[in-house]
Formats: C-alpha cells, structure tokens, sequence
C-alpha cells in the first residue's frame, strides 16, 4: 500500500441515518459531483473549509494517541531486547 493514498477517501458515503443524511445532502449542495456520489474525502474537504477547528481537534487527538502509541512501542522493544539480552548472558554463565 502507498502511504500517501487512503482508498477509504474514493468510497461513497450511504446515508443510512440522519445525520448522515443532512452531511451527503450538504456537501452534494456544495460540490455538485456529476455521478452524484458524494465521497470521504469531499466530505473532509467541505469540514476543512467550513469547520476546520472540528477536524483540528480530530487531527491532534489522531497524532497524540498515535505518537503515545510509539513511545509505548519503543519502550516494550527495549524492554524484550534487555529481557533477550539477560537470556543470552544466563545461558551464557550456565555453559
């Protein structure tokens, strides 16, 4: 997969409840797609320009949980590497 496409972005939005309803409707209204399919990324592209400070919080919440994540997987991979490295030097001392 290319890091820098997201097929979630090329997939039409169903309007199966009421809100969704009211987002396709809107954003149908603002881009006017010829095949009348409303997508993700039209959808995103129509918040970044009417409600940016929604998609902010979103982003910024996205990047720390993500960054925390990292942190965390550094620290579990240096943790099993020490817990490796005490193996090696046990069996080490017991040959």
């Amino acid at each position: 997969m290319n890091l820098g496409e997201n097929p979630i972005l090329e997939q039409a939005v169903e309007s199966d409840n009421e809100l969704k309803t009211w987002l396709v409707n809107y954003v149908g209204d603002k881009h006017n797609p010829e095949d009348g399919e409303i997508t993700v990324e039209m959808i995103i592209q129509t918040l970044s320009e009417q409600f940016p400070e929604f998609l902010m919080a979103v982003a910024e919440e996205n990047w720390i949980r993500g960054y925390h994540q990292g942190l965390s997987d550094v620290e579990e991979g240096e943790r099993l590497l020490k817990e490796g490295e005490s193996k090696d030097r046990d069996n080490e001392e017991d040959e």
